[in-house]
């Protein structure tokens, strides 16, 4: 009886259960086909917050800038011009 049972269930399990699941996972992500309200808000948010951290860097750079010309090497030079480029 055990020997019935076993593959039956395995059986059962590969053509069965496998695809439904597989299906019920994928109709589940294709009824999520955007980013919700609270998703989108939060995304503003950290655009703002980010818009206004890179404001308040260069503040700091033209601040030092104006007390010592050469503080700047080379690099900081180079990823000051890539941030603006990104704008």
């Amino acid at each position: 009886m055990e020997d019935v049972i076993v593959p039956v269930a395995v059986v059962g399990m590969l053509f069965i259960g496998l695809p439904g699941m597989i299906l019920h996972y994928l109709t589940k992500w294709k009824s999520q086909t955007g980013i919700s309200s609270q998703d989108e808000a939060l995304l503003d948010e950290l655009h703002e917050l980010a818009r206004r951290l890179d404001q308040r860097i260069e503040t700091v750079e033209r601040i030092v800038a104006a007390d010592n010309p050469n503080w700047k090497d080379g690099r900081i030079a180079d990823l000051s011009e890539q941030r603006r480029q990104l704008r």
